[in-house]
């Protein structure tokens, strides 16, 4: 028996409980790890409110991210040895599998052994932010240095990971966040400008800033009434990623701007990386170097116990955070 996060039924964080069940052996082609630090997403939240791309089966696990020590192998896994350090790139759907827990089975192909830098916290950390922004910005958009990359909702975890990969490419990253108090935090995590778009006019910011041309691509997870400016905002043959939905209503996209400038309005998904092993390869190697170089540097913004999944949960409700929750096994 061990102890791990279920729910058995939709609601609030206080559905979230942490329950002592049998985890099973792990199967062919999978990984048994000994957890010591989880990762929060917002498909998470999602998925326990019944929002997200699947539904849950009663009583459900929970949780895309887990680092720890291997702790078994099942038949025919090849390439770990127990006690290797791991961590999980999220590569399944929320059911599948829940990496919340103190002893968990995870896909074989989705772990990595990553760099002995990274804290048990980083390392738990790394994997949604990183692989969601490379796909996008490296793999799809192929940004190059002196492009300019509008990043909206940029101080969650993952808008800060696409900063940080942003500057690693020579390109310039800017931040997008609703007001200005945030300023000072995403310059100082590597953000070449800030432009709080409840308080100036983000198509004058980004003509400013660009000397007229306009930005090459867009990353946003929100989407709703405010893409038409996004779209007004980018140059010829800009790329607007629509990557979440966080406003749920229909994208407004204005023709003029998508004609005019022939863009490229794209949903995307980091399944589109995970799901396709020579994708995925390409992106575990990037990572990996780049957290070795400390190009790339996971941003922890609080730590919780197993036992204040609420909590944490409703911390991130709270959009207070800048950077990635993380829960500590024990």
């Amino acid at each position: 028996m061990t102890r791990v996060v279920r729910f058995h039924g939709i609601g609030g964080p206080e559905v979230l409980k942490v329950e002592d069940v049998p985890v099973p052996a792990p199967k062919s082609g999978e990984v048994q790890i000994r957890v010591r630090a989880m990762g929060l997403n917002r498909a998470e939240v999602m998925f326990r409110t019944g929002q997200y791309v699947t539904e849950p089966t009663f009583p459900a696990i929970i949780g895309y991210e887990a680092a720890g020590t291997v702790e078994a192998l099942g038949p025919d896994v090849e390439g770990f040895a127990v006690g290797d350090a791991v961590s999980v790139v999220p590569c399944f759907l929320l059911g599948e599998y829940g990496l919340h827990g103190e002893l968990v089975n995870a896909p074989a192909f989705g772990v990595v052994k990553h760099p002995d830098n990274l804290s048990w916290e980083e390392a738990a950390a790394t994997w949604m932010m990183f692989t969601t922004a490379y796909g996008a910005l490296v793999d799809i958009a192929d940004v190059q240095a002196g492009q300019t990359v509008l990043i909206r909702a940029a101080s969650s975890s993952v808008g800060l990971a696409a900063i940080q990969i942003t500057k690693s490419l020579g390109a310039v990253p800017v931040a997008l966040t609703r007001r200005s108090n945030k300023r000072d935090e995403l310059l100082r995590h590597g953000a070449a400008h800030v432009i709080a778009t409840e308080e100036q006019d983000l198509v004058a910011e980004v003509a400013r800033i660009t000397d007229g041309k306009g930005a090459n691509v867009a990353f946003d997870p929100v989407g709703g009434p405010e893409v038409a400016k996004i779209l007004e905002a980018l140059g010829y043959l800009g790329i607007f990623f629509q990557y979440g939905a966080l406003d749920t209503s229909p994208l407004a996209v204005p023709v003029m701007p998508l004609l005019g400038k022939d863009l490229t309005v794209r949903g995307y998904q980091l399944f589109e990386i995970t799901k396709d092993p020579a994708r995925l390869a390409k992106a575990k190697d990037f990572i990996v170097r780049g957290l070795a170089s400390g190009d790339l540097k996971p941003v922890v913004t609080r730590t919780f116990k197993l036992d204040e999944i609420a909590e944490a949960h409703r911390f991130m409700e709270s959009n207070e955070q800048i950077g990635k929750i993380v829960v500590l096994a024990s």
